[in-house]
């Protein structure tokens, strides 16, 4: 009859052991990879306002060179404005160490 108490205690050990080793460190993850989305999403909103700003603002007070048959450059110097900032972005990213 002890014996039958010490492997029921011993499978209720192992039952308690993989539970807290694989679905709290799992509950961890995705709480970890929901920051990540929303955070990725916030960057990525922020970023559309700020070309746009910049579009704007090349826009306004470009001067008065920038109408008639220039008035393309504004979208020329956003477009590589934002070409650069991708290219900076995804050269980080790819970087292995800080």
């Amino acid at each position: 009859m002890a014996e039958k108490q010490g492997v029921a205690d011993l499978l209720d050990l192992i039952k308690n052991y993989a539970r807290q080793e694989t679905t709290e460190p799992l509950k961890g993850a995705g709480r970890w990879i929901g920051f990540g989305l929303l955070g990725s999403v916030l960057l990525m909103l922020g970023g559309i306002a700020l070309t746009l700003a910049l579009l704007r603002f090349l826009q306004e007070e470009g001067g008065s060179w920038m109408t008639g048959n220039l008035s393309w450059l504004p979208y020329l110097f956003t477009l590589l404005a934002l070409a650069i900032s991708i290219g900076l972005l995804a050269w980080r990213i790819t970087k292995k160490t800080l």
